[in-house]
């Protein structure tokens, strides 16, 4: 009684919210949200957990959180139904990325990287077509079974960034037929999660307008890596666009 009157007397002075007090916050999905390219991934293995992803940032910044982070690199729908089963029952914020992988994001850029423009805005459309009419189903299912498993969670599921500026700064690498197809792919996906996402009664965040600027082939490409070594990081944010392109855009949307 006392630490909830205290709590709320710091509320009212607007030092501490309420809706975040002791709250606790799963982080599931894919490798945009275990923060693979933002580094510092500590003992996580191949998952690459990142003391810089998006949900350890808003973790940081709402003390008393107990957060959870089960999100790991290559997850597609099947595997976050597995890290829902180990997501506590009383959690109150779940967020989430998935469905590049289920679309065949890693083969979309290594198709659009090797070959012609016509090939590559082939492949995209095939991913497209997949998303449009298989995907909704699976992200329906991961949806459902968060409620399932946490009936109290508020879920936010958030976008995928387009990748590119077109016409941008870039005067070597991918066409801009390309650049433009893989864009399209990420937009037509970002469709998709927010139509199942809004009939799951879940908060879709889209990320695509904060990463405008940052991307690549823009003036300020410092939010999304383009070919890098180690492979796995390619494509994915920084530091600097996990904080900016996710944790920013996470925050506006709830608090």
């Amino acid at each position: 009684m006392c630490a909830a009157l205290g709590v709320a007397v710091l509320a009212s002075l607007g030092i501490v919210g309420t809706a975040h007090a002791a709250q606790s916050y799963v982080a599931l999905g894919d490798s945009y949200s275990s923060g693979v390219g933002a580094g510092s991934y500590g003992n996580s293995g191949n998952c690459k957990r990142s003391a810089n992803a998006y949900g350890q940032l808003w973790a940081n910044a709402h003390p008393g959180t107990t957060f959870t982070f089960l999100a790991c690199s290559g997850a597609k729908t099947g595997d976050v139904l597995n890290q829902i089963n180990s997501m506590p029952s009383g959690t109150g914020l779940v967020t989430l990325t998935v469905g590049g992988n289920d679309a065949g994001f890693t083969d979309v850029i290594t198709t659009c990287t090797l070959n012609s423009d016509q090939t590559c805005t082939d492949r995209v459309n095939t991913a497209k077509t997949y998303v449009q009419n298989t995907l909704p189903g699976l992200l329906d299912n991961v949806y459902r079974a968060v409620k399932s498993k946490a009936p109290n969670a508020k879920l936010v599921v958030l976008s995928y960034p387009r990748f590119y500026t077109v016409p941008g700064s870039c005067s070597v690498g991918l066409s801009d037929t390309k650049r433009a197809a893989i864009n399209s792919g990420a937009d037509t996906l970002a469709s998709v999660l927010a139509s199942r996402a809004a009939a799951a009664g879940a908060q879709f965040v889209d990320v695509r307008s904060a990463f405008v600027g940052h991307n690549i082939c823009s003036s300020a490409s410092d939010y999304l890596h383009s070919l890098t070594w180690p492979v796995d990081e390619s494509y994915h944010p920084t530091a600097a666009g996990q904080r900016g392109g996710y944790y920013n855009p996470l925050t506006s949307a709830i608090g």
